[in-house]
């Protein structure tokens, strides 16, 4: 992907600042956020920053591609206010989408989630019965068939939409993740504590398992899913899991600590406890693989701390 004109939307939180970061080598790139969950300060001088809602009016479309990241990206946020919730992730992608038909924008990829798949502890392929067991996962869903509606009304033109199923998406603080605070992947969060001398509070006895995938690896898939010009839905994950005890084990053997983790009670109904991503279906439509196992990932995140001593 060169010299292509780029809106990222989300584009100053954590995976969409990573990727308006990167695609701004080569492209130009405008990072739309209206800054309740992204900040400016997670992109380069390179990135044109909107301040922006998605669900406004008159929104940069006038591109070649749309990446549409932004959402409020918890169920918790959801619960709290759900219609301010589904408004922001189903109203708001329907507003973003019309928006880029009208500009004659054709290629679109945006962000879905592979909470819809609940508890599973084999590769999880896209062809499985998904549910939506929270109001995210039910928001997320709802973007999906818009998407559905979009490729099948329009598949007389070039318009394709691409959803990616993102599974547990990590960088650590050192990254773009600090500002996400609580919000930030477990591996973040865990690491800040332990680097801190302070154990990580762990649900239920810390066997439930997660498909960590960098966001590096998420990065590359978002750009070769735009290259190829996918439609559907994929997955993006490792088709590898590690649990949560399992990852303090590597935090702690990373930093030379030896923290103790304190379990509590799973607080949530309908808790995911297990994820797995079968991504066979994205490695064969365009060659990605993920290129950072977890190992190396929890070093990369811990390296922040290192660095300080």
């Amino acid at each position: 992907m060169q010299d292509a004109r780029i809106l990222v939307t989300g584009g100053g939180g954590f995976i969409g600042s990573n990727l308006a970061n990167t695609l701004a080598e080569e492209n130009e790139v405008i990072a739309l956020d209206n800054g309740y969950l992204g900040t400016s300060d997670n992109l380069d001088e390179s990135v044109q920053y909107i301040e922006a809602d998605v669900l406004d009016e008159d929104l940069p479309t006038d591109v070649d591609i749309v990446y549409h990241l932004a959402a409020l990206s918890s169920r918790e946020l959801l619960e709290d206010n759900p219609v301010h919730g589904a408004r922001v992730n189903v109203d708001g992608f329907v507003n973003v989408v019309e928006q880029a038909i009208a500009d004659g924008c054709e290629t679109i990829v945006y962000a879905s989630t592979s909470s819809i798949y609940g508890s599973r502890t084999t590769p999880t392929p896209e062809d499985v019965d998904v549910e939506a067991a929270t109001g995210y996962d039910a928001s997320m869903l709802g973007r999906e068939r818009y998407a559905e509606y979009y490729n099948d009304f329009y598949a007389d033109t070039d318009l394709t939409l691409a959803g990616m199923r993102f599974f547990s998406v990590y960088q650590g603080y050192g990254g773009a993740e600090s500002h996400k605070g609580t919000y930030a992947n477990t591996v973040s969060q865990f690491a800040e504590k332990i680097a801190q001398g302070t154990p990580p509070v762990l649900w239920g006895d810390g066997t439930q398992t997660r498909d960590f995938t960098h966001v590096n690896d998420i990065v590359r898939g978002l750009e070769l899913a735009a290259d190829h010009e996918l439609e559907g839905v994929y997955n993006l994950g490792t088709g590898e899991s590690y649990s949560f005890n399992e990852m303090v084990e590597l935090i702690n053997g990373v930093l030379g600590t030896d923290i103790d983790p304190v379990y509590e009670p799973i607080p949530l109904t309908n808790y995911v406890h297990d994820t797995l991503a079968d991504s066979s279906k994205i490695r064969k439509a365009t060659g990605w693989e993920p290129r950072i196992d977890f190992e190396d990932g929890v070093e990369r995140v811990c390296q922040a701390y290192l660095d300080e001593e």
